[in-house]
């Protein structure tokens, strides 16, 4: 039998999505094929392992059932996908889906369940007008299960190339999900190239706790951890929109992180990754974070004419923001200390993308950047190409923190914006631009770049003196030098193209006005 491949399953679930295509918006038709592809995965697994279990108990299927009974995930008879595959021409196909969805979360919930009680399927409704009048709902939601039905699209793991295939396909939609998407898209995704940069610019040792506070459908966090080079780490991730949420639990089971932990909430008026009444503590923290969030900070509740602060930066039971509070239209900065103060003493690592404003904006965000260069945690400052990343064409940076700098109280600078690839929507760092990125930043970090120009009108590693000099202004054109000099002009060489080009004009003048003398017509006076 021919294994199934990733091109081939990865080809199957984009075609299911032509269900949705033109009619419903792919931010949010997104949420239903991941979620039938979810759904899809789990049964074919389930079966996969029930014919094991018949083969290894000689048909005996009561002992198979029993035995399924301890395997990774509980498949109720109504939340497999058979079942509801066989019931797709009833006329309440959408509740009936919504029932099974409810059903594999109560059989599951060690898994499927948040620690505050919220599923993760209580955010989509298959049986929603979102999807269409009664008629039009039905028609879509059968022809997505016939697209699930297809033996292109059997999951199961005895039947794939790789385990890792299913884990892939999810990611593959994810991604095209946000090239439709636009603008919505970067609410939930960060491109993939860049999450490889971050996640090879902070790489954790083996035994790593890693964290992406605002971690979208994951795929940042699934990349650094995957960069450790092995299984031993733990990741963590909190997540403030609940569809997004789910869309991050489903990613880590189906790239099989079991134990991850992903959290709902706000990160900074709720952070949820807790041990006892204290903010857990990681190795490495990566997050690509809403850019310049409005109303981040005070919360404050009116109701009868009366006002009560529910939540107030300036006294956060975590003291997250001691180096100032930034201002309330732009909450760039409470990411970052949230991340900071989230980090080991003496060997935590920050990875974070952020605009170009972060670098120089003054006032309470100044002083903020302040204290962290006096501190000497801040370790790069990489400047990105426009249009990299969904949702906005404006150019990013990558700020690097890092609390085991120890002696070294230099900051490498890095003007990468030149390097990229031009594609139809978005531009792309390729695997060379990230290497030379990577490499610029480990010479650095190993002490190999003494202060200065490290390569030409590309790094730079700035000393705190040059920084103070700058009032810490951390704008990368201040330390990277790409003025580029015009080349000089040949004086002689031009006035002798003048002339020439001027006996050329002369040549034709005489030539016309040879033809209108044979033609009897009249030279037009000069300036008539």
């Amino acid at each position: 039998m021919m294994k199934i491949t990733q091109e081939d399953i990865n080809k199957e679930v984009w075609k299911a999505c032509d269900t949705f295509r033109g009619s419903i918006d792919p931010s949010v038709y997104k949420d239903y094929v991941l979620t039938m592809l979810f759904v899809k995965y789990l049964s074919d697994v389930h079966d996969d392992k029930f014919d094991t279990y018949l083969t290894k108990y000689n048909g005996d299927s009561e002992r198979a059932k029993r035995a399924m009974q301890h395997e990774r995930f509980v498949v109720p008879t109504n939340s497999h996908f058979k079942y509801l595959f066989e019931h797709r021409n009833e006329l309440n196909i959408g509740e009936i889906i919504d029932v099974a969805l409810e059903d594999l979360v109560e059989a599951n919930r060690d898994k499927l369940y948040s620690e505050d009680g919220a599923g993760i399927f209580q955010n989509i409704n298959f049986n929603s007008s979102v999807l269409g009048d009664t008629k039009d709902k039905n028609v879509r939601l059968k022809n997505l299960l016939l697209d699930f039905n297809s033996d292109k699209l059997d999951l199961r793991p005895s039947h794939l190339e790789g385990t890792d295939i299913i884990g892939g396909a999810y990611m593959f939609l994810i991604e095209n999900f946000a090239s439709d998407a636009g603008k919505k898209a970067g609410e939930f995704f960060t491109p993939k190239e860049v999450s490889t940069l971050i996640a090879k610019l902070t790489k954790s040792k083996p035994g790593s706790r890693i964290c992406d506070p605002t971690c979208g459908s994951a795929s940042l966090l699934i990349k650094a951890g995957e960069e450790v080079g092995s299984d031993n780490f733990s990741l963590y991730g909190q997540e403030a929109n609940g569809s997004t949420w789910a869309l991050a639990v489903m990613n880590m089971f189906l790239h099989g992180f079991d134990n991850a932990t992903i959290r709902w909430g706000d990160t900074i008026r709720n952070p949820k990754l807790k041990e006892g009444d204290a903010l857990m503590k990681f190795d490495t923290v990566v997050a690509n974070p809403p850019f310049s969030l409005d109303k981040w900070g005070k919360v404050e509740d009116k109701e009868e004419g009366k006002t009560t602060i529910s939540w107030d930066p300036e006294t956060d039971q975590y003291n997250r923001f001691w180096r100032g509070v930034p201002p309330k239209s732009k909450g760039d900065w409470a990411f970052i200390s949230h991340m900071i103060e989230t980090t080991y003493e003496g060997r935590g690592k920050v990875g974070v993308v952020v605009p170009h404003g972060v670098l120089f904006r003054g006032s309470s965000e100044g002083k903020i950047r302040q204290k962290t260069i006096e501190e000497n945690i801040l370790e790069a400052v990489i400047g990105l190409p426009a249009n990299l990343f969904f949702g906005t064409g404006i150019p990013a940076a990558i700020l690097i923190f890092n609390k085991g700098k120890v002696d070294n109280t230099n900051v490498l600078f890095i003007d990468a914006s030149k390097q990229y690839d031009s594609a139809k929507n978005q531009n792309k760092l390729n695997g060379d631009h990230i290497k030379h990125i990577v490499e610029t930043y480990r010479n650095f970090n190993e002490g190999k770049l003494p202060s200065g120009i490290a390569e030409d009108k590309y790094s730079y590693v700035a000393t705190f003196d040059e920084i103070l000099e700058n009032d810490f202004n951390l704008n990368i054109p201040r330390y990277v030098d790409t003025f580029e000099e015009e080349a000089e002009v040949d004086i002689a060489a031009v006035q002798v193209e003048i002339n020439k080009l001027e006996d050329e004009l002369k040549a034709v003048q005489a030539e016309m006005k040879k033809y209108l003398e044979e033609l009897e017509i009249p030279e037009t006076p000069k300036g008539a």
